[in-house]
């Protein structure tokens, strides 16, 4: 399987991308490359694509099945397994948010409750606690308030979106009114 140009520059740049968004580059080109392919693809159309080991596209593959990004799929007639990305682009940004969530901002909940709860030892720890809880509260509320989000539909998750500039206005307004008041 050969690439197109500007296939094979998206498809680059989203390996980048991917390694900051919690899975390695080969990872992110093989998802990007099913993202941009209407015909559900093979491991070995992957490894000619990405001229990578058909190794490297197994454990690839096996990963963002765990990340539930991609779907299998077979071909009457065809003994081969096909993969597919799996929902809609909004589906992709929800499981990878909702992944790193659980891989990374769970796991700091935890030490941040645990230190909490902890009796402080002296004027040092009292401090720091206090820092570790505005952490925790910001983390919470940002948890609760992306909850929120991902139980939005796209059409009205796309429409918050567009109202996103419009709200910091609305908000600067409302704060001067209740300042003259």
């Amino acid at each position: 399987m050969k690439m197109t140009p500007m296939i094979e520059t998206f498809v680059m740049h989203f390996g980048e991308m991917g390694s900051r968004w919690g899975f390695n580059r080969t990872v992110g080109q093989m998802y990007a490359l099913l993202v941009v392919n209407e015909e559900p693809l093979s491991a070995n159309d992957i490894a000619d694509a990405l001229n990578i080991s058909r190794g490297n596209v197994s454990m690839g593959l096996k990963e963002l099945q765990a990340w539930r990004l991609v779907q299998v799929q077979h071909i009457p007639g065809d003994r081969k397994d096909y993969f597919k990305s799996l929902g809609s682009i909004w589906d992709m940004a929800n499981k990878v948010f909702e992944e790193r969530r659980k891989r990374e901002i769970e796991p700091t909940m935890t030490v941040l409750r645990d230190t909490l709860l902890a009796s402080p030892a002296n004027a040092q720890e009292v401090y720091a606690q206090q820092q570790l809880k505005e952490i925790h509260d910001l983390l919470e509320n940002f948890t609760k308030w992306s909850e929120e989000l991902q139980r939005l539909s796209p059409e009205n998750m796309a429409t918050l979106m567009k109202l996103g500039s419009g709200v910091g206005k609305v908000l600067d307004m409302k704060d001067k009114f209740l300042s003259h008041n």
